[in-house]
């Protein structure tokens, strides 16, 4: 990533601007920077909104009724920003990427990004965000009771150790302090297993909470889940963050006091924000305050069929919500909900009147673990029958993935863990964000979806998976399915604590991914590549899965390495004579990827380099 060459123009540490319509009221100016030798400059500071909260748009922000007014009877709040623009005038190509900052944390100007001439631009929307450098934040007002007093209620945290702890830091309740420790409200149970309320109560004298740390009486138990709830004060309006990213994409696309004036904006958000852009599309927030389309495209990547639980009294969004994501509807269309009769859809419901173009994106981990429930993104609520995409939609997903790839060469977590999966998707990923602008700029239809589907059996029930028996690798038809989670939205939280349907990829006779975008680890393997991974005995809870991570089971090398080990995929030297007989069908596959639109002529020497250094690592093992 290019390093930063910083000065301060004289006058712009603190400019501001009057802006008419918009609901950015001020901007100020911080700091302009030359980024490198790049053509391109940063400009950082911060943005002033200012909304009604009388507004139809707006009314859905919880709490918003409840948000202190100004003289105008408008709800004010503030915004960390930062944009990477092309310096010459002319010289970008009139479209912007805003990456949704994942906890804060600020986007690197990529060379795909410069070469393309994309602006980038960066808002702070997380109120619990940490005030340090080089984080972005909301700053948003708490909420009020009507009668001046302050509103109350239990906030709540969850957590896992993988081994004893004396102290557990709660970043989830930072900015919720506690008003009463010693009372009925102040409570830690623990659980077995992560998704499910059963659990035991700890007495209240084997633990106390100092200064944001839960200190236990012998320490925490590895493998178990624990939640940790009292009462607190002074709820922020976590909404607003909704807002703030509304109101700064019509800033940006429509605003004479544009600093980087663009004609079509796209987002981008991964994992917690692949969650918030399928919230923010939901609620209605891609209609901006003129009834104009906020984002042209989005990118909702790993948020399975998961929303974010943002847009409500006491939210962690920081949380990692193993199990608290996904709630009905799941789909874009309106489908009847069997359990509660409800029909809805993401783009399907009173709120919404502008479509962007969408993309979802998601690995492996989406569709096994952590109540993601990838499938049901693309199926009925009960799970039995496909449902058709919008025309405005595509999904993609990548076989053999998990959340976020591993390092190579792979390291285990822990002494008795398998590998973590490396398999990377992100010069694909960065294919289809091109595919994407040139469907909103020029109108060239991206690449078919290629997902799993229940039609042709590459999308089943956990139970029907074919996966093979591996030395020392459990089976994942173990693996339970988590509960819906609540939709504050509809009526009784929409079914909320329904078991969900667990539908997954089926695999090959190597236990690969079908149904999906095969990479060329995934098409010409070297490994068995998953999207789960069980938890090893020496961090307690086997039979749970380690968080969104996956596993890479390399082949043996020789027939009679795999014999003696009892593994019934075929070796390395029975699949392969040779390296060089492996990277010829690596790169028969990797131009078929780029024939699709799954990959830029551009990366495939880079591509080319890491299946040779995969090879050679695997042949150098033991």
């Amino acid at each position: 990533m290019p390093t930063l060459a910083r000065f301060l123009l004289p006058g712009l540490c603190l400019a501001a601007f009057s802006l008419a319509r918009a609901a950015v009221v001020r901007v100020e100016i911080a700091e302009r920077s030359a980024v490198d030798a790049t053509g391109y400059e940063q400009i950082a500071g911060r943005l002033h909104f200012e909304i009604d909260p009388a507004h139809p748009r707006n009314r859905i922000i919880a709490d918003v009724d409840l948000a202190p007014t100004n003289a105008a009877g408008r709800v004010a709040f503030s915004s960390d920003f930062r944009i990477l623009k092309p310096k010459g005038v002319g010289q970008g190509n009139g479209a912007a990427w805003v990456e949704i900052p994942n906890r804060g944390g600020k986007s690197g100007l990529s060379p795909f990004m410069i070469k393309h001439g994309f602006t980038v631009m960066q808002v702070g929307w997380e109120f619990d965000v940490p005030a340090q450098a080089g984080k972005l934040r909301i700053a948003v007002p708490a909420a009020r009771g009507k009668d001046g007093h302050p509103v109350r209620g239990v906030v709540c945290a969850t957590f896992t150790t993988d081994k004893p702890q004396q102290q557990v830091t709660l970043n989830d309740l930072t900015d919720y302090p506690p008003v009463d420790l010693n009372g009925p409200d102040s409570r830690l149970i623990i659980r077995d297993a992560t998704p499910y309320a059963a659990g035991k109560e700890v007495p209240r004298k084997q633990w106390r909470l100092e200064s944001g740390k839960l200190i236990m009486e012998g320490g925490t138990q590895p493998g178990k889940t624990y939640e940790l709830s009292y009462l607190s004060e002074n709820p922020p309006v976590a909404g607003l963050g909704l807002a703030a990213i509304r109101d700064a994409v019509a800033w940006l696309k429509q605003d004479p006091g544009s600093l980087a004036p663009v004609r079509h904006a796209y987002a981008f958000g991964s994992s917690q924000c692949g969650r918030l852009l399928r919230e923010f599309v939901y609620l209605g927030f891609n209609t901006d305050d003129g009834d104009r389309l906020a984002f042209d495209g989005i990118i909702a990547h790993i948020a399975g069929a998961g929303r974010l639980d943002f847009n409500r009294r006491w939210s962690t969004p920081r949380s990692l919500a193993e199990f608290k994501t996904a709630s009905y509807p799941f789909t874009d269309s309106a489908v009847e909900d069997p359990v509660t009769r409800l029909k809805e859809g993401l783009q399907e419901n009173p709120r919404v009147t502008q479509r962007p173009k969408l993309f979802y994106i998601n690995t492996a981990s989406e569709y096994w673990g952590a109540g993601r429930a990838g499938g049901l993104s693309h199926t009925s609520p009960d799970g039995k029958r496909d449902v058709a995409l919008p025309d405005n939609v595509r999904a993609y997903f990548f076989a053999g993935t998990q959340h976020g790839p591993a390092a190579f060469p792979p390291k285990p977590h822990a002494n008795d863990a398998l590998l973590p999966n490396p398999v990377n998707s992100g010069q694909a990923v960065m294919a289809l964000r091109m595919a994407l602008h040139r469907w909103v700029a020029e109108g060239a239809l991206p690449p078919p979806s290629v997902y799993p589907k229940l039609s042709d059996g590459t999308l089943v029930p956990v139970a029907q998976l074919r996966f093979p028996a591996l030395p020392g690798v459990p089976s994942p038809r173990s693996i339970k399915p988590g509960p819906r989670f609540l939709n504050p939205h509809l009526p009784q939280g929409a079914g909320a604590g329904t078991e969900l349907p667990f539908l997954v990829p089926q695999v090959d006779a190597d236990g690969n991914d079908l149904g999906g975008i095969r990479l060329p680890d995934v098409s010409v393997p070297l490994a068995t590549c998953t999207g789960w991974m069980f938890r090893p005995a020496s961090t307690g809870g086997t039979g749970e899965l380690v968080f969104l991570r996956g596993c890479w089971i390399p082949f043996a090398k020789t027939s009679g390495q795999r014999e003696q080990a009892g593994d019934p995929r075929p070796a390395l030297a029975e699949r392969y004579p040779n390296k060089e007989a492996y990277l010829a069908r690596v790169n028969e596959a990797l131009q078929q990827l780029v024939k699709q639109g799954f990959l830029l002529g551009e990366d495939l020497d880079a591509c080319r380099k890491v299946a040779g250094s995969r090879w050679d690592w695997v042949m150098s093992r033991k």
